[in-house]
């Protein structure tokens, strides 16, 4: 745009310089000359004007030209005071915001799907952008390093718990409530599935433990065997006699060790010690580690995968937030005024410091990045105000002309 108005300002003088010698001959020669003279005044002046604006014209120090450079500080503090009387005073957000209905606009948004290449995408708008932006997080950050900084968070959080008590009071409400007696029986199925897999090991012990005159006479395998089946009788008499002996005593000691787990100091002093050494043992941090490696792959795998239960989850979390964020008129209200305060008080108490930061942006700018940057914003415009210029002189020096021509 720039060449097309300094191309018409110089066809305007060609113009005018070619006609010139013919004005005699024919009066419509005065119009076509008086017309172009006045044009090429015209883009002259608006030339002018326009490179005043910015620079100084032909780089002469013209007094008030350069004006966007000389005045960029006064220029910054202009805006910003525009900036702050009309739009960040507390009563202008608050009229603002009171003809918004924000949370239906939000609730729109993630109800309505996305546009892709093939038609409507089912899936949230955010959905996509979300699952990736999870994976790239996960992908950029350093695996062993925030392993470890998860596992050093979970270790100091487990550590302050005194998990003694902890486990002595729902060890004492499993008892109350009965829910010890299945944990009791599969114990006891255990114990007998232990002992079955292990005969050998028990027969050959007690073979090692007989006197050479029980093996001679082989004493000692009809012993294993009688101990073997009295462990399997006293097993299967506990597992189905609800009031055995036995069953009783274990109950006696489990109350005894939740009554020591609260209250006894040097119960809970092992148990507290126990912990810190399972916190400390390398395997555990090596096992950790391991786990964490498997849960971040997984959640990179799932959220790029398009039907996976996360993108799934996530789906349906923000389409029933975005249903209810529309038909929820309390709801809505609620959000509004929340928002509505927010930024209320946002700008009541920064403000100030918002426009200060714009100001003193524009301040730092040099004054060719403020005038390109000024220059680009208005655009085409300018030179249209070039070529207007050129045209309107155009036609107005052809109409005195005329009125000349009946004086």
């Amino acid at each position: 745009m720039r060449w097309t108005a300094t191309g018409l300002l110089g066809a305007m003088a060609l113009l005018f310089f070619t006609t010139h010698p013919y004005v005699e001959l024919h009066p419509a020669w005065g119009y076509v000359n008086a017309f172009a003279e006045a044009a090429m005044v015209g883009g002259l002046a608006d030339w002018f004007a326009v490179t005043a604006l910015f620079r100084h014209p032909l780089g002469l120090p013209i007094p008030h030209t350069a004006i966007i450079p000389e005045n960029k500080d006064r220029i910054a503090d202009t805006m910003a005071q525009f900036l702050q009387e009309n739009f960040l005073t507390p009563a202008v957000v608050a009229r603002r915001m009171a003809s918004m209905n924000v949370a239906r606009a939000v609730g729109d948004f993630l109800v309505a799907p996305a546009r892709s290449e093939d038609g409507p995408d089912p899936r949230s708008r955010i959905t996509g952008g979300a699952a990736e932006l999870l994976a790239e997080v996960l992908e950029s950050l350093d695996p062993d390093r925030l392993g470890n900084q998860v596992r050093s968070g979970l270790g100091n959080q487990f550590a302050k718990i005194d998990i003694s008590p902890l486990v002595g009071r729902m060890l004492e409400s499993a008892i109350a409530d009965g829910r010890h007696m299945p944990l009791m029986d599969g114990f006891i199925r255990w114990a007998g599935l232990t002992l079955e897999d292990n005969e050998e090991t028990v027969r050959e012990v007690i073979h090692a433990r007989a006197n050479a005159v029980l093996r001679w006479t082989g004493l000692d395998e009809r012993i294993s065997g009688s101990v073997l089946d009295g462990l399997y009788k006293l097993l299967a008499e506990v597992l189905v006699d609800p009031e055995h002996p036995l069953r009783s005593k274990i109950e006696e000691g489990l109350a005894k060790l939740s009554q020591d787990l609260q209250h006894d100091p040097d119960t809970r002093e092992r148990v507290e010690s126990m912990k810190r050494d399972l916190i400390e043992n390398p395997a555990v941090a090596e096992w950790w580690m391991g786990v964490w490696e498997r849960i971040r792959r997984s959640l990179i795998r799932r959220a790029r995968e398009a039907d996976s239960e996360l993108g799934n989850e996530m789906r349906k979390g923000l389409s029933e937030l975005g249903s209810a964020l529309k038909q929820d008129e309390r709801l809505q209200l609620q959000i509004n005024r929340f928002a509505r305060r927010t930024l209320v008080g946002v700008a009541t108490r920064y403000g100030g410091e918002i426009v200060t930061l714009v100001s003193d942006t524009v301040k730092r700018w040099d004054a060719t990045t403020i005038t390109g940057r000024i220059e680009s914003a208005v655009g085409r415009d300018l030179q249209f105000i070039r070529i207007n210029g050129t045209l309107v002189g155009g036609l107005v020096g052809m109409t005195i002309h005329f009125i000349i021509g009946f004086m």
